[in-house]
């Protein structure tokens, strides 16, 4: 077996029925499927149970936690997945039909351990591509570069599928790892960078997955996000900081959102930046963010 498909969810069973079905009627069964519970309090464990007893041509893997938030879901997903790949679908979302099959082909046309595994593409349920298709030259592409406009595509929603290995030696050392598991929104982006500061990805121009944001999903309430979660916030800036070559403007915004998240969490703030100039520049515009966060989520905007 090569690919796990697994899903972090928490109390979703009202649509993770949609994910279900996708997986039925994929066109390759090769995979497994492994749901991670974050503690739900609805009817998701019956769901599963009722699934598992179906004849279904692939497995279905079930693991009930203790509610913890996005990072414990995904560290424990990874202690239970024992394939080469994985790919986490979000218990809102699900794959097109013949996605594992165009995965586990690409893979062992071109895939090799040069390289952090592939991307292929989202799309809304109406079919329009989020944040358009890759050129047809561009074999691999590293997630840093199109963060930083280096890149012919820009940081968008894609479906990334990555080497479980590689996922597993970048796990958060010790004292991230109890910032991020104390609050509930890790951004898995934080992986992903850390994974291509020596690693590329193939790129595989075909619709993998249907994203159906929901109006509880982390992309509709990332301005709360900020106060409940600023830990996990200012890594990940603390992380985009140190990267090399960033164009002005990058830094910039950058290091206002990372003074803002240093606000918030009453973390140090510019004993701890690798751009400490620019963070004490920054840090007036980062008050104002700050105010401005409270504000918004004050009036629930």
């Amino acid at each position: 077996m090569l690919l796990t498909v697994f899903t972090p969810t928490y109390n979703r069973a009202y649509c993770l029925g949609n994910c279900y079905e996708s997986l039925r009627r994929q066109t390759c069964k090769d995979f497994i499927w492994l749901i991670v519970d974050d503690g739900s309090t609805d009817d998701t464990a019956t769901l599963v149970k009722g699934w598992q007893a179906e004849k279904n041509d692939f497995e279905i893997r079930y693991v009930y936690k203790e509610n913890g938030g996005l990072y414990s879901g995904y560290t424990t997903a990874f202690k239970h997945i024992d394939t080469e790949l994985c790919v986490c679908v979000d218990s809102d979302d699900y794959l097109t039909d013949n996605a594992v099959e165009l995965i586990l082909r690409f893979w062992k046309d071109h895939g090799s351990d040069k390289y952090a595994g592939l991307i292929g593409l989202d799309a809304k349920k109406d079919g329009t591509i989020i944040g358009g298709v890759f050129p047809p030259d561009l074999k691999s592409v590293n997630l840093v570069d199109t963060m930083l406009g280096k890149a012919p595509v820009k940081d968008v929603d894609w479906k990334n599928v990555v080497r479980t290995d590689l996922y597993r030696s970048v796990l958060p050392p010790k004292e991230l790892e109890d910032t991020f598991s104390h609050e509930k929104d890790f951004n898995p982006h934080y992986l992903h960078i850390k994974i291509c500061e020596k690693y590329d990805f193939l790129t595989l121009n075909k619709v993998l997955c249907i994203v159906d944001y929901q109006p509880d999903g982390m992309t509709a309430t990332v301005i709360k996000q900020y106060l409940r979660s600023p830990n996990s916030f200012r890594a990940m800036r603390l992380l985009s900081l140190t990267f090399k070559k960033a164009p002005l403007k990058y830094r910039i915004k950058t290091a206002i959102h990372y003074t803002s998240s240093c606000i918030i969490s009453k973390k140090p703030c510019i004993s701890a930046s690798p751009q400490k100039m620019l963070t004490v520049l920054a840090y007036p515009f980062g008050l104002l963010l700050t105010a401005y966060i409270k504000i918004c989520c004050k009036y629930h905007v």
